[in-house]
């Protein structure tokens, strides 16, 4: 099973970790880095994530953490000069959907992720939606950690994943 995820979204298998589902692997990816680095109390979403991320960010804002929403516009886009302008030396992570489970916008993750990693950030990405429907070779791409679900692959319910970059 880790080897057809690794096959199919182009990593290796050792960097795909199982978890119960979506949400699960929301919260263990930016938990995850949060804890890693304490010293960064900054994370940047948007305010059109799915719940997993979009609650998360809600609760970390009231527990000490500075949580940075960017917009939309009339077309569900973000503006890309608005993120460049908002990631700063403390921020931990930037979690930005992939798809937009609601609108179908498909948002510009590989330059998202080179803004990310110009400002010396983290790329999270919830890849529920994309996963199986749009290409990716996540060996060559900007996204550090990419979650999952199975139910959108024909898995049963209650499987997850979570691609984490060797390294991170």
């Amino acid at each position: 099973a880790r080897q057809q995820i690794a096959d199919l979204i182009g990593c290796e298998p050792a960097e795909i970790v199982f978890t119960s589902c979506g949400t699960e692997s929301d919260n263990a990816a930016i938990w995850g880095i949060l804890r890693a680095n304490p010293h960064k109390r900054h994370m940047v979403t948007s305010r059109v994530e799915h719940p997993a991320v979009y609650n998360l960010g809600k609760y970390l804002a009231q527990n000490g953490y500075h949580v940075t929403e960017l917009g939309v516009d009339s077309s569900g886009m973000l503006d890309l000069n608005e993120l460049t302008d908002v990631v700063r030396e403390d921020t931990a992570i930037v979690s930005i959907m992939y798809a937009n489970n609601e609108t179908g916008v498909i948002f510009p993750i590989e330059e998202i992720g080179n803004i990310v990693k110009q400002k010396g950030s983290i790329l999270h990405t919830d890849a529920v939606q994309a996963v199986g429907k749009i290409p990716l070779n996540l060996s060559e791409s900007t996204i550090d950690l990419l979650t999952l679900s199975g139910h959108k692959l024909h898995a049963p319910k209650g499987v997850g994943a979570l691609y984490i970059r060797k390294g991170i």
